[in-house]
């Protein structure tokens, strides 16, 4: 965005115009509009750049990732060249045990394609449990998969600590992990989001390493409900 802003088309603008068959200006104006993103950091060196963004073609993604349980680093290679194989823009890896690092380091050594992380998820397994988590584990965190080479995070900054009452009654709870993992610490702690507090050292961070964020949505579609939605909820449990 820097380069863009200043004018200057990048190598890795015009790589991705060519392969969205673009002018490459049409890019370089997306980007400094803040509508195109290119996931690279400066460490992912076999990355293959790629755009997404409303002027570019739609973009899947495959999520992989290892348990506390199943999986290791050769196991989650065989899922990254599935999920290559089969037309995958961006990958995520979702590791939440086991040896995280070795499985990351793995997956970026041979991954052309951007890798995203949620942090926050290698946090809660270094330092076992949420009351235990810290501010700044949070930020250093970003800064250790940052150097690694990761491409993308996926940060819930938005769930705020008086949208939590909101979510109190909702039939889906707070769905998203990440999402709860915070809701929990903000309850515990007393104290507001992190990521939204220290938002300017989130942004430090990834600019050192030019890493791209991913909103995290802590909540995704849903409504808050009363007891008539519930029992209309049962309802429709009951008819399948």
């Amino acid at each position: 965005m820097h380069y863009a802003r200043k004018g200057i088309v990048t190598e890795e603008m015009a790589y991705v115009a060519a392969r969205e068959r673009l002018e490459a200006a049409i890019v370089r104006d997306e980007v400094a509009r803040g509508r195109l993103v290119l996931p690279a950091n400066v460490n992912h060196t076999n990355l293959e750049p790629m755009g997404i963004g409303i002027a570019l073609a739609c973009k899947v993604n495959a999520n992989i990732g290892n348990s506390a349980v199943t999986s290791d680093a050769e196991g989650e290679l065989r899922k990254l060249q599935v999920a290559l194989k089969y037309g995958a823009d961006t990958v995520m890896d979702l590791s939440t045990g086991g040896d995280i690092d070795r499985i990351r380091q793995e997956i970026l050594r041979h991954s052309p394609v951007p890798i995203g992380t949620v942090p926050i998820y290698q946090v809660l397994k270094e330092r076992k449990t949420v009351s235990d988590i810290r501010a700044d584990d949070l930020i250093d965190m970003l800064e250790h998969q940052a150097k690694q080479g990761v491409d993308y995070f996926t940060i819930h900054a938005g769930v705020l600590a008086e949208h939590l009452p909101l979510a109190a009654h909702r039939i889906t709870g707070i769905v998203s992990r990440g999402g709860s993992i915070l809701a929990q610490w903000m309850i515990e702690k007393k104290k507001q989001n992190p990521f939204y507090v220290h938002w300017d050292k989130v942004l430090e961070v990834c600019a050192r390493y030019d890493v791209t964020i991913s909103a995290g949505d802590g909540l995704r579609p849903g409504c808050l409900a009363d007891a008539s939605d519930a029992a209309q909820f049962a309802e429709l449990k009951t008819l399948g």
